[in-house]
């Protein structure tokens, strides 16, 4: 079909809902999500979704209302926010490594007048962490007119999942039809959040029709397929969970299996039982596979697609997916929410050393741009199709993110080589000068890494009273390894030039990623 899809999904569906409702007539009997023992078809889950909207609309949400959703990969996630979505409401997924006040902030700068939270999750309790923050915020939130909790129990002045979903048994079928066709391509689908690792979250309004379009050339290009098994382990409030994963699902009739919790040991398990065939997720979930001890014991034949980015891949990782699992397809990826989560993707015959070194070339119908010559590295601009709203009730930050002439300014350095691939080299706020020399820790990183000792690394600059700045590591050993800081210190030296040799080394068991795979480097400075 080459680059573009046959049939554009924002022009063949509109709508999340009227994709919801094409993917159960045309998948009707095909499993859609596969929960422990639970196995939903296409059609029960057109079905589930009709009866959570209805339930939305007994409770009185309108068209534009925002519908909060607090709580992990579940059948119940994708339930709510596609039943939520169906009524004509704008989904707010809030991080579920957000603590009750960081919530509570979402909450109350969104009014969200809905909330689905989940109850207890690895060991908190979400709904004392929400009444807590809540009490704590002047002023409450006045908005938040019900809190549903997807289990079956729930504090006094909150609803069971049961209990919600009964209450919409009044609601008919044909009205919850016409508000679904009530809702147009041009509106608002969700605000998905920004990760939050340079300052505060914001909230980034994207449409159904963005949403479809990108998914659908996402689908298009990784070659997911009818029947395909894909295990999301990327959270669902992160735009690589909810839609490379749910919506790129829907588009394809692929079956969903969502995994709660970012376990190696579960995700070999889920592997193996499922015959998973696509596992999108950052580099250091295949890595961690590929070194785990029990691999062997269990059988991964069926994975034959992995959809990675977020961070810097090393050209082995690529080598060894093909060559110790088999896995056909590895392809890279670069989107920020607030282009919709897609910006460049590699194409399936690209070479693996492209697929290494870059991020690939831009989707259809966008430009990317980098502010400086060819082949040197500048903060890297986008402008097409996917590029956001605007920041939700937030001009001031919108207009210093996008440009009168509609190009985002990403925040993010690259290099674009001759063919238009892009290799994203850092954050602009993560640049240091070191000696009047710019020091990129991405680039830094990636060198560390070819250590054998390394198995990750986190570079930030210093304050130095002779050179401005200079580079200190956080390095995570693999285990057994003898390494000093001395003796990366020194190997540094042969292999990067002067100014890029950190001068100190802390060696840690891990490094504070986000959900998504990013760096938190705020926590390391």
């Amino acid at each position: 079909m080459g680059d573009d899809a046959a049939v554009r999904a924002d022009l063949e569906h509109g709508t999340i809902p009227r994709l919801v409702r094409a993917a159960a007539r045309r998948y009707g009997p095909r499993e859609a999500v596969v929960e422990g023992r639970t196995r939903v078809t296409y059609a029960e889950l057109g079905a589930r979704v009709e009866r959570a909207a209805a339930a939305c609309i007994a409770s009185g949400i309108t068209p534009g209302d925002r519908v909060a959703v607090w709580a992990p990969n579940t059948l119940d996630w994708i339930v709510s926010a596609l039943g939520a979505v169906t009524a004509g409401a704008v989904l707010v997924p809030v991080n579920t490594r957000f603590k009750g006040t960081e919530a509570a902030d979402l909450l109350h700068r969104t009014r969200a007048r809905l909330l689905f939270v989940t109850g207890t999750f690895l060991g908190t309790s979400y709904v004392a962490a929400l009444r807590r923050a809540t009490a704590e915020t002047t002023g409450g939130l006045p908005h938040l007119e019900q809190v549903v909790v997807l289990s079956d129990s729930a504090p006094e002045g909150y609803r069971t999942w049961k209990q919600f979903l009964t209450a919409g048994d009044r609601i008919t079928n044909e009205e919850v039809r016409r508000r679904a066709d009530a809702v147009r391509p041009d509106t608002p689908s969700d605000i998905i959040f920004t990760s939050g690792t340079t300052g505060r979250p914001k909230g980034a309004v994207i449409t159904h029709e963005q949403t479809l379009r990108c998914y659908g050339v996402w689908s298009e290009l990784a070659g997911l397929r009818t029947g395909d098994r894909y295990l999301i382990v990327n959270p669902f409030f992160h735009t690589f969970g909810y839609k490379a994963g749910i919506i790129a699902c829907l588009l394809r009739g692929a079956v969903m299996v969502p995994q709660p919790v970012s376990s190696v040991d579960t995700t070999l398990a889920n592997l193996a039982a499922e015959r998973i065939s696509v596992l999108p997720g950052p580099p250091t979930l295949h890595q961690s596979l590929l070194d785990h001890p029990a691999r062997g014991t269990h059988d991964l034949t069926a994975l034959r697609l992995v959809v990675t980015g977020a961070a810097v891949v090393p050209l082995q990782l690529v080598e060894r997916l093909r060559a110790e699992l088999g896995v056909r397809t590895v392809l890279t990826a670069y989107g920020l929410s607030e282009a919709s989560g897609l910006v460049t993707m590699c194409r399936r015959d690209d070479d693996p050393a492209v697929i290494a070194a870059t991020s690939g070339r831009a989707i259809p119908d966008t430009e990317v741009r980098v502010l400086a010559g060819p082949g040197e590295p500048g903060e890297v601009l986008v402008r097409g199709h996917q590029v956001m709203r605007g920041y939700f009730e937030d001009p001031e930050e919108t207009a210093k993110a996008v440009d009168a002439d509609g190009w985002l300014h990403t925040g993010d350095v690259g290099v674009l080589d001759p063919a238009g691939n892009l290799r994203i080299t850092d954050r602009i706020k993560d640049m240091f000068i070191v000696g009047g020399f710019n020091a990129y820790p991405a680039e830094i990183e990636q060198l560390l890494g070819r250590h054998p000792d390394i198995l990750d690394v986190a570079v930030i600059g210093i304050p130095d009273p002779r050179l401005g700045e200079v580079g200190k590591a956080y390095a995570v050993r693999r285990p057994g390894a003898a390494l000093t800081a001395d003796d990366l210190i020194a190997w540094s030296r042969r292999e990067m030039a002067n100014y890029k040799v950190p001068r100190e080394v802390t060696f840690v068991t891990e490094l504070p990623r986000n959900a998504s795979g990013k760096l938190c480097k705020r926590g390391l400075r």
